[in-house]
């Protein structure tokens, strides 16, 4: 009863207000020139550090933080990830807590009102990703929920060597790179090499790009700051992991070569102990683990990157190694594996249905599902999260007394312009869902897209609807994976303006997110946002230099904006060009169009005004058509073809009804993320090879 009473009190009356002992931290952030990964890059540290320190508490104690920014021009922010705080403390720049400006300096005072394993990182731009980040640890105010003989931090995280902005540079300019590096691109050779042809043209003739576990290409995978670590322990220990993935955009499945992990905890609250081989952590999650250290030798807890592309490890123990398995290759090809598991998942069929009477269910023994979902859940080798499984230790319904509303949330993106949104709407274009307080919000998340996406909620616990009934875990992040429903509820009980968004970091920076805001502040009210997360803009230069012609476009992209220059310039007797300058407006991935003038001393055309738009075909071909001041109409078709991952085939036609036919073919050599080689033959400018360029 005593835990059931905390509960009501957690989610129903606020803060819960205990006798207080201040426990102070200082946390300095400043920019150092460090080799992480074997490259010397400016990183930001946190009191010297990637990852910050530990900063461990007990209930009803109160923290006072002070967060020192050294940095020489940027302005920074620490946000206190999972903590149910006062608004004003909670870090968001802008939206919650003013930014720390450069040079300065901020305190920050709450109460510690509940226990579990959280984190900090910075809400400021890309700063996440750079090493602003670190782990806190509220311990119940009776000492620990579980008897252990060590209670051990394990932070996980992805490290690059780029600076995050061109990161989010490359991403915007829909580059495959990222995925070469992988050795995860697909190609026509490989499809036929792993015997999904049919499947690879059957994407394509259903307009879908090629299959992308993650986005971005990672130099190194940590736990702790380190890619492989010793724990020197004895047997028998009984250890408490507490695992937080601190990724900026790498989910992990974490799983020990001893045997399957005892989960106890899920995003802080205890939860019912459940076993699992392998446990697929989203970012911002955290898990608590149980681990009994075996008679002999030295055994691996490895967490492996969800697209096998690189791994991190502690061995605990003494003596000889003992190591985990290795995880299957993703499918990249085949959608089956894909489908199988949003067919199979228990949350997106009968689980979630089971608590729409909310209250009405009858309590589970922890772990129980069906067979045919168990038998599933265990046999593959690349599980979802166990949610289904997941069981709070008291319950959390919430009293029938609450007036309920739903809404419905569709994760939407695109990876071709990397625009990512709700309802088809980017932050920037609908940034609010309005709440009263005192209502509860029950929130359908539907995942229209084939990447997983972990979605987390600032401010507030929600109950995660899993077939547990009265008993569904709470939780303040839940991954939704490709083609899958999650559904969450929680109960308005806070006020002012709460952030809510894909916690992978590029697809918020892109646009999904939302903004929670209760109505209570008035019907004009505005949330107030970071102007760095309101569409920003990027400048891309590409194009070819040959011996026979230069082609190519510089365009500045804002948001669904293109502000473009295109050239076409041939090196022969008439020295003949073609440039037009132009407005284009991007709908969605088959829908754009184009306004703009057109220069030329084409002896058969003069300079002109045009409009039109482009559209996107079956087998990812893409059309286009305008119509110009002259009265003249412009229709073409192109595609590019990677042959092999390095080598691409291109082809494009085009048809004026004043200049006629002009058509194009050839191949390109991938050399690096900026140059390739290429040839091909040019109908106006006959045969020529040079360098392809991307900046």
């Amino acid at each position: 009863m005593r835990h059931l009473f905390l509960t009501f009190c957690l989610l129903f009356s606020g803060p819960l207000v205990l006798a207080s002992n201040t426990v102070e931290y200082r946390l300095d952030v400043a920019e150092e020139k460090i080799a992480p990964a074997g490259k010397k890059v400016k990183a930001l540290t946190l009191n010297g550090g990637i990852p910050g320190p530990v900063l461990r508490f007990r209930v009803g104690d109160e923290a006072v933080i002070h967060v020192h920014n050294h940095l020489p021009k940027e302005e920074t922010s620490i946000h206190w990830h999972g903590l149910l705080l006062p608004n004003s403390e909670d870090g968001v720049p802008y939206l919650t807590t003013p930014p720390i400006l450069a040079g300065q300096s901020r305190t920050f005072r709450f109460p510690l009102t509940h226990a579990g394993t959280y984190w900090y990182h910075s809400h400021t731009g890309l700063q996440e990703q750079r090493g602003v980040y670190g782990s806190i640890v509220v311990e119940p105010r009776e000492g620990p929920s579980v008897a252990v003989d060590r209670d051990i931090v394990l932070q996980l995280s992805d490290w690059t060597n780029e600076r995050p902005k061109e990161v989010m540079r490359t991403l915007m300019r829909g580059s495959e790179w990222y995925a070469f590096q992988k050795g995860n691109k697909p190609s026509v050779l490989g499809a036929i090499k792993a015997g999904s042809l049919k499947d690879y043209v059957g994407n394509a003739w259903q307009k879908m790009p090629p299959m992308d576990v993650s986005d971005v290409y990672y130099d190194a995978f940590w736990i702790n700051g380190k890619s492989s670590s010793e724990i020197d322990a004895k047997p028998g220990e009984r250890i408490r992991f507490r695992v937080i993935n601190a990724g900026a955009s790498s989910y992990f499945y974490l799983h020990s070569a001893e045997g399957p992990l005892t989960v106890i905890a899920a995003d802080g609250p205890d939860v019912e102990p459940v076993m699992v081989d392998r446990l697929l952590i989203g970012m911002a999650e955290t898990y608590d683990v149980l681990f009994t250290v075996p008679r002999r030798g030295s055994w691996e807890i490895r967490a492996t990157a969800q697209d096998n592309s690189g791994s991190a490890s502690v061995f605990v123990g003494k003596g000889r190694k003992h190591r985990a398995g290795n995880l299957p290759r993703p499918n990249i090809y085949s959608m089956d594996e894909m489908m199988m598991a949003a067919l199979n998942d228990p949350l997106s069929n009968h689980a979630m249905e089971e608590d729409m009477s909310m209250e009405q269910s009858m309590p589970m023994n922890h772990g129980e599902t069906s067979g045919e979902n168990e038998g599933m859940a265990e046999s593959n080798a690349r599980p979802l999260p166990p949610y289904h499984k997941l069981r709070a230790r008291e319950s959390t319904a919430i009293p029938a007394k609450y007036p309920r509303r739903k809404i419905e949330l569709r994760l939407t993106g695109d990876m071709q312009r990397y625009l990512w949104s709700f309802n088809g709407k980017t932050l920037a274009e609908d940034s609010t869902i309005r709440v009263r307080r005192g209502e509860v919000l029950q929130m359908e998340l539907v995942n229209d897209t084939m990447m997983h996406h972990p979605l987390h909620l600032h401010g507030h616990f929600f109950r995660l609807l899993n077939g547990q009934g009265d008993f569904a875990p709470l939780k303040h992040t839940v991954d939704v994976p490709p083609m899958a429903t999650r559904t969450i509820e929680f109960l308005a009980n806070e006020e002012q303006d709460w952030f809510f968004h894909c916690h992978l970091l590029y697809h918020m920076d892109a646009g999904m997110a939302r903004v929670i805001s209760y109505a209570e502040q008035g019907g004009d009210h505005v949330p107030n946002l970071d102007p760095k997360l309101i569409n920003p803009s990027f400048f891309f230069l590409n194009g070819s230099i040959q011996n026979h012609m230069t082609m190519g476009r510089a365009m500045w992209m804002k948001g669904r904006e293109d502000f473009v220059f295109a050239w076409d310039y041939g090196f022969h007797e008439h020295d003949e060009y073609e440039m037009d300058l132009f407005w284009s407006h991007y709908f969605n991935p088959d829908w754009s169009t184009q306004l703009g003038y057109r220069f030329t001393n084409d002896h058969a055309a003069e300079d002109r005004a045009f409009a039109g738009f482009t559209y996107r075909l079956p087998l990812l071909v893409r059309s286009s058509a305008q119509v110009d001041s002259e009265g003249d109409f412009r229709f073409g078709l192109e595609r590019e073809v990677p042959l092999t991952d390095r080598i691409s085939l291109y082809g494009d036609i085009e048809y004026d009804t004043n200049t006629e036919w002009e058509w194009a073919a050839g191949a390109e050599f991938l050399l690096s993320k900026q140059f390739s080689l290429i040839g091909g033959f040019h109908s106006d400018h006959g045969w020529g090879g040079g360098v392809a360029f991307r900046f």
